[in-house]
């Protein structure tokens, strides 16, 4: 069967070729739907939709949230997991009220500290795929949003030192730095938030962007290495803030 397979791909000769093409028209082409059947078809798409949107919410309501709310130190009040968290090592997860965990997210630490600590204020938004490394302590304050696909890491995982990371020992305790979020503060999706970094009030990363260093309150930065291209939310530019900082 490969070997037919391979000789109608490659088309080796004009009957392989008739039948590539053939195969080509077929992968291209679409069901044709009538006009009289697409009132049918539609209240089909609505009620798989809806019965789709009801499974998740069971899967969430009955397994997802109980789940983790078991695993976690402290949970407030509406918090809402739409898939179970990955959870590796021993990290203390304190999460606070209305906090969506929108998808598939990671936690994990280390054998460093005894007690690295995720703490999750009030109103926070995950998004899916987001990682956590949490060697020391990540801190998101109230109403942050974290987009799908970062990663936030208080630690580099590994040591610098070659002959430490050849014995397959973790990094030192000085080269682990939490992280904080500040209220209010969006990080865009795709975006990495390295140790010893603390994303000020209001203040907006781009996407992708690798944040290496503190974001001062109420800027946007955005790049690799993240620098400050903005001004979120009517904030005073700093020649404006200087200049009214005289009196």
């Amino acid at each position: 069967m490969n070997g037919l397979l391979l000789k109608i791909r490659r088309g080796e000769t004009p009957f392989y070729r008739r039948l590539k093409l053939f195969a080509a028209a077929v992968r291209s082409s679409a069901l044709p739907v009538p006009r009289f059947l697409r009132p049918v078809l539609r209240v089909v798409y609505h009620a798989l939709h809806g019965a789709a949107v009801a499974l998740r919410w069971a899967y969430s309501f009955f397994l997802c949230t109980p789940l983790f709310t078991a695993r976690c130190e402290r949970v407030g009040k509406h918090l809402r997991v739409a898939r179970l968290p990955f959870v590796v090592g021993h990290t203390l997860i304190r999460i606070g009220s209305n906090v969506d965990i929108a998808g598939k997210t990671s936690i994990h630490s280390g054998r460093i500290f005894d007690d690295p600590t995720l703490t999750i204020g009030d109103r926070v938004v995950i998004g899916h795929g987001v990682v956590f490394v949490v060697n020391k302590e990540i801190v998101l304050e109230d109403d942050v949003m974290i987009a799908g696909g970062c990663a936030l890491a208080d630690s580099d995982a590994h040591p610098r030192d070659p002959e430490r990371r050849s014995k397959g020992l973790p990094p030192a305790k000085e080269d682990v730095k939490p992280i904080r979020i500040c209220r209010s503060a969006w990080i865009s999706g795709g975006a990495q938030i390295r140790k010893g970094v603390t994303v000020g009030e209001g203040a907006i990363v781009g996407v992708n962007s690798v944040v290496l260093t503190d974001v001062p309150a109420h800027c946007i930065v955005m790049g690799n290495p993240a620098r400050v291209v903005g001004f979120a939310g009517g904030a005073r530019k700093p020649a404006e803030t200087a200049a009214g900082s005289g009196d």
